[in-house]
């Protein structure tokens, strides 16, 4: 089985953080799997993830988020909603690398924010990004970021278990990307917005 040393520890619970802003039932299901399977011997504060009343619940649930992030406006609503679910769970993937109470409680809470911070920069990220996307009239570009979103976290979960550290290096990139691309999302949001309120507050001041 792969074990993991400090630095990839720290890898483990970046990528782990990040990865939940953006698919947070795929991370539980995935890891969980690899768990049960023996494959990777996960830190003492994961292996809850391997039981198997956990994993149906993972397994559940990705299969709702899968359907619900493939359908326009659907998507941006799930977003919303899991706002107040990927940050935390972020954090709480990558305290439970370390362990949470059992472990050393500086590394623990150092984790806890370095995996709430990531999980927050990539769900932004993705909740603007797919903002963007709706406001185009076809479902196919809508269906071919999610698509390209799944196949990314299963590909980034896969490549952070074999080579942590090149994982990490990834997921360094990716946020300096977002964070010089969130400003821009939202801008754009905020444009579409006023644009289509101007056009609701027009119609309404037409004569009937």
């Amino acid at each position: 089985m792969e074990h993991f040393d400090t630095a990839q520890l720290i890898a483990l619970a970046a990528v782990l953080g990040f990865a939940s802003g953006i698919r947070l039932y795929a991370v539980l299901l995935i890891v969980g799997l690899v768990g049960y399977a023996g494959w990777v011997d996960l830190p003492a504060g994961l292996e809850v993830l391997s039981h198997p009343w956990v994993l149906g619940a993972a397994g559940f649930m990705f299969v709702v988020e899968f359907i619900a992030d493939k359908v326009p406006a659907v998507d941006s609503l799930w977003d919303a909603l899991h706002t107040f679910i990927r940050i935390p769970a972020g954090a709480a993937l990558a305290a439970g690398v370390f362990g949470f109470g059992a472990g050393d409680p500086v590394w623990t809470t150092m984790a806890a924010v370095l995996g709430g911070s990531l999980a927050a920069t990539s769900h932004l990220t993705k909740t603007g990004t797919r903002a963007a996307v709706n406001t185009s009239p076809e479902p196919f570009s809508n269906m071919f970021v999610s698509v390209a979103e799944d196949v990314f976290v299963g590909g980034l979960l896969a490549l952070v278990l074999a080579y942590p550290l090149v994982a990490f290096g990834i997921v360094l990139v990716l946020v300096l990307i977002g964070l010089w691309l969130l400003p821009k999302l939202f801008r754009f949001i905020a444009r579409v917005l006023r644009r289509l309120l101007g056009s609701l507050a027009a119609d309404e001041g037409q004569p009937r």
